[in-house]
């Protein structure tokens, strides 16, 4: 991450999306400003906040995908999730400060993964001892306190060893003791509490035995299997804790999708569960509060929080006033033109021609996109938006699938293995679902 200017934020967001440079921009520079308070004085850093970021414009333009690219490039634990699936406290369904232990879970396993790749030497050593002691089970007639006895052991084990070590004997048959996973035990609570579940489950796990069973596997299974619990015996639990909640706290990003569907004018007809009360449930977890965790403690000062929402039927304005101050830069999406359609077909790494091209290439079939039939893939897109329901990028999904239905459908037993796609071909594809106008709606 330190590695990362927002100049070269921006431009690895540049291989997967088209355009929007002011909401790149933004997410590039809330990025490199979680880096530099790491570089500021304890006394002065805690005081420095993260500025809160709000994605407006219509559906289909790239703001999801921004949050899921961000994800994949920094090492920080990120969480998307929709407003949508939250509800007030006290009512089913799930409180909003389940976001902030979803969190700290993702931490934990990225934290549990560095982890595994330090002890991961150590591991397959102490694996090796114990697959040697499996196939080499110490005999009744050998004397610890005789170093001939001795000796003649040590050259044996070298031995097995070697083999093991050439890869001889893993199909060999070992008896292993195998743990079997407990049955989760589930909780039902209609506060719409999960944690209780979590806690309730830890709770049986501690006083469950736990079963083990004696199984014939082949010495590649058991090295695995050996080589999973000798990884958790050295991992240092307590230490993963403090990591990761250290990690979630300073470094977590939480992506607020579909906000705008929780905002709107206060119900008339009392209240309005999964509205106005997630936004003022939202209000403490952003501003900062402290969530109970089956961790411990996590505090969300410092967590960067990314909404997004199309706002087609709402306005920003529309939230709560606390919650609106909440998230002090708004970048605003624009609309995709005809020119964005292009770029979309041809200018991402993994562009949409492309995946259909690849996708298609495993039945031995060719297929080639000509420049004048992506521009009239492109033009077809900008026209059904403009005139039916604007969904934005998602529509080419939608025509890309009706042009080449046909050529997926008899890939396989296609005599003639090249295909060009031109602008006379998708014409003749989409054309009659294109002139009549109802039908376009429905289909397209």
């Amino acid at each position: 991450m330190a590695d990362l200017t927002p100049r070269q934020i921006v431009q690895e967001l540049d291989r997967y999306i088209v355009g929007q440079d002011a909401a790149k921009r933004a997410v590039a520079v809330a990025i490199r400003n979680r880096w530099r308070r790491q570089q500021l004085p304890a006394e002065l850093r805690k005081d420095v906040t993260p500025k809160n970021i709000i994605m407006i414009g219509p559906t289909g333009v790239g703001k999801t995908e921004i949050a899921r690219r961000l994800a994949q490039l920094v090492g920080a634990p990120f969480l998307k999730i929709e407003a949508t699936k939250y509800t007030e406290v006290g009512y089913h369904g799930r409180d909003v400060e389940s976001m902030v232990r979803d969190l700290t879970e993702i931490a934990i396993g990225m934290v549990r993964q560095e982890q595994r790749e330090l002890v991961e030497t150590q591991a397959k050593e102490r694996v090796m001892e114990r697959l040697v002691d499996l196939l080499l089970p110490k005999s009744n007639t050998w004397d610890p306190e005789n170093p001939e006895d001795n000796e003649r052991r040590q050259r044996s084990r070298d031995k097995m060893k070697a083999r093991l070590e050439a890869g001889e004997l893993e199909e060999r048959m070992v008896e292993l003791n195998v743990e079997q996973k407990a049955v989760p035990v589930q909780i039902f609570s209609n506060l719409g509490m999960e944690q209780m579940d979590v806690d309730f489950q830890n709770m049986f796990e501690k006083i469950m035995p736990k079963q083990a069973q004696q199984r014939q596997i082949p010495l590649r299974e058991a090295r695995r299997v050996l080589l999973e619990q000798e990884t958790e015996a050295l991992i240092d639990r307590q230490v993963v804790t403090e990591k990761a909640v250290e990690l979630a706290e300073n470094q977590g990003m939480i992506f607020l999708d579909e906000l705008d569907k929780i905002c709107g004018p206060a119900s008339a007809h009392g209240p309005d569960v999964s509205r106005q009360g997630v936004q003022r449930d939202l209000l403490p977890v952003v501003e900062g509060t402290t969530v109970n965790t089956r961790y411990g403690p996590v505090r969300t000062d410092h967590i960067l929080f990314i909404a997004a929402g199309a706002f087609h039927l709402s306005k920003p304005s529309d939230l709560m006033p606390e919650l609106q101050g909440r998230f002090p830069i708004r970048v605003e999406l624009t609309d995709l033109k005809r020119e964005d359609f292009l770029r979309i077909l041809t200018e991402p790494k993994h562009s949409l021609t492309k995946q259909y091209a690849e996708l298609l290439a495993t039945e031995g079939v060719s297929m080639e996109f000509t420049p004048d039939g992506v521009e009239a893939l492109a033009d077809v897109a900008f026209e059904v938006n403009r005139t039916t329901q604007n969904i934005g990028a998602r529509r080419l999904h939608t025509i890309l699938e009706r042009v080449v239905e046909e050529i997926s459908f008899d890939g396989p037993d296609r005599a003639d293995k090249n295909v060009r796609i031109d602008a006379g071909y998708v014409r003749q594809r989409i054309g009659e679902i294109l002139q009549k106008e109802d039908l376009s709606r429905f289909i397209l």
